[in-house]
């Protein structure tokens, strides 16, 4: 199981890999670089923003929602309209979105953070029919938004603490219930966790940012296996192909030094690994 490079775009800042169940499409983002990305048979295809855009839903075969720095908008990827559908603390413009994903109830999770990553400066919301709810307060750089295969817990991070929590969730509506608890340690081993998703077994596999790998663990938290890319600072895994057994990861090139840069030429690439493990289609969201 080797990483193959899926895409040689050097991303600043790769995040928020979707696969659209419904096109059999893959997409990606470039948050410092503005640009939504995705790659057919036909080549590669981008969207360019005016801010910072970093995570992705979909709604149905041709809209997705995206988060940016301000907002959540849907975006027509055939005709390319844009519509407005909340704001996300527009009245702050010293944060951005960072990692969202779509939740088993058709809700949409999406992180804020600071420009600069400042100590507790950003947060965690759902957005529900209608409702952008603010979840989790002073967060500083929010990661591994994922859902269990079972529907009953939610998964999250605040990459500077290290910490990846889980939150069980009611089922009636998907809102959290009680408080979050401690699930996996990852600063205890000294990683620093970033995007996460899910297999069809309750694997959870995270990416982490620094480390040059991709880490699988078990529904009670206990690594099982470990996947290395050629790059050192990868962002976020999503299941793709059509089978949804393929392992694609985004990855990031800001703040690397020329030297490291000159060691890691695929650094901000992103990456395939095929037939990795059962994965599960990414969850509709419900406008």
């Amino acid at each position: 199981m080797l990483p193959e490079i899926l895409d040689d775009t050097a991303c600043e800042l790769g995040e928020g890999p979707l696969w659209h169940p419904e096109r059999n499409q893959f997409f990606w983002f470039d948050i410092k670089g503005r640009k939504l990305y995705t790659r057919t048979s036909e080549g590669r295809k981008s969207w360019d923003f005016d801010a910072y855009a970093s995570a992705a839903g979909w709604i149905d075969r041709d809209t997705l929602l995206i988060a940016d720095q301000t907002s959540l908008f849907q975006v027509n990827l055939e005709s390319g309209r844009r519509d407005p559908v909340c704001p996300l603390e527009a009245d702050n413009p010293g944060t951005r979105s960072n990692d969202g994903r779509a939740d088993p109830f058709g809700g949409f999770w999406i992180g804020t953070m600071g420009l600069q990553a400042e100590h507790e400066a950003g947060a965690i919301y759902r957005y529900y029919k209608g409702e952008l709810r603010l979840l989790y307060p002073k967060i500083s750089i929010p990661n591994s938004i994922c859902f269990s295969p079972d529907g009953l817990y939610a998964y999250f991070t605040d990459t500077a603490i290290g910490m990846i929590y889980r939150q069980k969730l009611e089922q009636a509506n998907g809102w959290p219930q009680g408080d979050p608890e401690d699930f996996i340690d990852c600063a205890a081993r000294g990683i620093s966790p970033d995007g996460s998703v899910f297999d069809t077994d309750g694997n959870l596999w995270n990416a982490e940012y620094g480390s040059g790998h991709v880490t699988c663990y078990s529904p009670d938290g206990a690594v099982v296996r470990s996947l290395a890319f050629p790059a050192t600072q990868m962002t976020c895994p999503a299941f793709g192909g059509e089978a949804l057994r393929d392992l694609y990861v985004t990855s990031a090139r800001q703040e690397l030094r020329d030297a490291q840069l000159a060691e890691q030429p695929a650094a901000g690439n992103t990456f395939l690994v095929r037939d990795v493990a059962p994965g599960r289609p990414e969850h509709r969201v419900i406008l």
